[in-house]
Parts: structure tokens; C-alpha cells; sequence
């Protein structure tokens, strides 16, 4: 198996953490590869297969819901403070480790440490996998902040970033566990674009939406340490009350795997019509 990012150069950040550190992350991302189950097109498995390897074998998958950007997304599609924020055409925003800022800012968001790994099926071609295809991505950080809006971030970019699908359709992101702000579950944003070269243009996407985490991960998440506002905020809300969730989150509930101490790998399979 190749670890460098699909093809990608290696991962400076993680090449100057300690060897110890880098055996654990190696670890996470070695289970995520051999098959963690991916959620999304089907919800639960059939046959004993994870629920992508058979909507794939059955040709059946179902077009993850569209949703709003929401007010943060950075992408050239809306305003802040009088400027368009559009991070998609920065030098440096193609990357997966999305914890540091870029292209001059130099902030670096701490957090429990998450892996995010999406596959990309083609609802309307049989669910084959689509290589080549891109995803932003973008979520708040601990603090239920976003970055280049929220006060006191205004100045970072962080949380932010663009991968391409390999030829399984799969691509990785590491980050942190995002935090909760009042009147939203947790929730990590994506927007789906047909090329990387595409992918500098909000114009250009296929597919708006987010995923949440379960129930049981969000708790014991926010039991590490950073996280007690985020565990306030999350008593007071559901997934049958967001916004976004209410009317069903089967689609966008990802998978978690890991614990409080070591981080999460979470996963999901986003079936879009390519």
C-alpha cells in the first residue's frame, strides 16, 4: 500500500513528528485502508460486505443529500466584511493534512486528532468508483469557530482544504475533531467537483453537503480535553432537531472508528451523479 497520499508527496508534517507518533498515525491509516466499513450508500451491509463494496457489487446506491454551504464557506460564493473569501484558487490549498493554515497565514488548529476518508461512487453509472474527481472540505475548529470568519480567526484559513480521488475514488483528509456551536450537530462540510482543475471554481461543483458523526463518538469526543463548551452545546440539541439532519441522516452519518486518546478515523461513502 502507498501512505503517500495517494500519490501524493509525503506529509511534512507528519515526517517531523516523533517516530512513535508517526507508527500511530500509520496504524490509523492502515485500518482505515483494509477495509473499515464506509457508510452512505446503503447504510448497513449486505452479505457481510461493507455497505460501498455492496451498493458497488449491486449497482445500486443512493445520491447523498444536497445541502447549504452555510454562511462559512470560503469558496468565492459569498461575502465577509465587504470581501469575497475564496480560498479554492490559493497556492497551497491542495492538501490533506488541513490542521495548519496556508499561502502565508500561519496559524494551526489543535484538536483530538481526526482521519477523514470518502469514497466517491457514481449513482448514475452503476455506483464505479470516480477516480479523479476532487473534494473541498471544510468544518469549524474546537471552538465551534470557522476560520477567515469567526473572531479571532479571521486571519487563519485552517480546516480547509482540497483532495483528488485515486483510482478507487478515495481520497483522505487528517484534521481535528470539529466542535459544536449552538443550534448545529457537529458537521463536516464537502463540496464535490469533477476535476481538480475544477475544483477552483464554486461554480464548477456537482454536489453540495455535510456528514455528522454518532451520537456515541460526539460524546466521548467531547470528554477529551478542549472540548467542554462543544460538550454544553451538544446537550442541548439532536440530530432529530438540526436543521440539517432532522429530516434524516442516514446518508451522512459516517463511521467512526478510535477513541478519545488516540483520535478517529472516520468514514464515509458520498454517491453523487457523475
Amino acid at each position: 500500500m502507498d501512505l503517500h497520499d495517494f500519490g501524493l508527496a509525503p506529509d511534512p508534517e507528519m515526517m517531523r513528528q516523533p517516530a512513535a507518533e508517526r507508527r500511530q498515525v500509520l496504524r490509523w491509516l492502515l485500518a482505515g485502508a483494509a477495509g473499515l466499513p464506509l457508510a452512505g450508500c446503503g447504510g448497513a451491509d449486505a452479505g457481510g460486505m461493507p455497505a460501498s463494496t455492496a451498493a458497488s457489487a449491486t449497482g445500486a446506491c443512493t445520491v447523498i443529500p444536497e445541502e447549504t454551504g452555510g454562511a462559512y464557506p470560503a469558496d468565492g460564493t459569498n461575502t465577509h466584511g465587504g470581501s469575497i473569501i475564496n480560498v479554492l484558487n490559493q497556492s497551497g490549498v491542495v492538501r490533506s493534512d488541513i490542521r495548519a493554515s496556508f499561502n502565508g497565514a500561519t496559524g494551526v488548529a489543535l484538536g483530538l486528532p481526526l482521519t477523514i476518508e470518502l469514497q466517491l461512487l457514481n449513482a448514475s453509472g452503476g455506483c464505479a468508483s470516480l477516480a479523479g474527481y476532487a473534494v473541498y472540505l471544510w468544518h469549524c475548529d474546537r471552538d465551534g469557530l470557522y476560520s477567515l470568519y469567526s473572531a479571532g480567526v479571521t486571519a487563519q484559513n485552517y480546516l480547509r482544504g482540497v483532495q483528488e480521488t485515486d483510482g478507487a475514488g478515495r481520497l483522505r483528509f487528517t484534521t481535528i475533531f470539529p466542535g459544536c456551536y449552538a443550534g448545529r450537530m457537529p458537521h463536516v462540510h464537502v463540496e464535490v467537483y469533477p476535476s481538480l482543475d475544477r475544483a477552483a471554481a464554486a461554480a464548477n461543483r456537482l454536489k453540495t453537503s455535510q456528514f455528522t458523526f454518532p451520537m456515541a463518538t460526539l460524546n466521548e469526543a467531547y470528554g477529551a480535553g478542549g472540548y467542554a463548551a462543544s460538550a454544553r452545546k451538544l446537550a442541548q440539541i439532536s440530530h432529530a432537531t438540526d436543521q440539517v439532519f432532522s429530516d434524516g441522516a442516514r446518508l451522512q452519518m459516517a463511521t467512526v472508528a478510535g477513541n478519545a486518546t488516540d483520535g478517529y478515523v472516520a468514514t464515509l461513502t458520498v454517491a453523487v451523479n457523475g
